[in-house]
């Protein structure tokens, strides 16, 4: 898995220099535009995919850190009722990375996907 994980990363690093360079015409001269800017919709496509990526990361880690944290924070509790405060704080940054991702993502569908479109 990790080295899937380092191919797709390299070839995304590869792969990237030779979207971005110009095409050149028929006649062998430069065509002005790059192949990024003929294809504004799947440049779209793939930054909608990106956001729809952050924000069901972003939230799956939440699930999981209010998940964990959660129930740790009610065992406490159960013992001494007087750390249900501090538990409730923890249980509380857990959903702040949940915040956090839509605030990536509504940041990049409005900063780059909304130009594009």
């Amino acid at each position: 898995m990790k080295h899937l994980a380092m191919a797709l990363v390299l070839m995304t690093l590869v792969a990237a220099p030779a979207l971005a360079q110009e095409q050149a015409a028929a006649d062998g001269t430069a065509t002005g535009k790059g192949l990024l800017q003929e294809h504004h919709g799947m440049v779209a496509s793939f930054v909608a995919c990106a956001i729809a990526f952050i924000t069901g990361v972003s939230v799956l880690g939440a699930a999981y850190a209010v998940a964990h944290v959660g129930s740790a924070a009610i065992g406490a509790a159960s013992e001494k009722p007087e750390m249900m405060g501090r538990g409730l704080i923890f249980v509380a940054l857990g959903e702040g990375l949940a915040v956090l991702g839509l605030a990536v993502a509504f940041l990049m569908m409005f900063m780059i996907l909304r130009p594009l479109i």
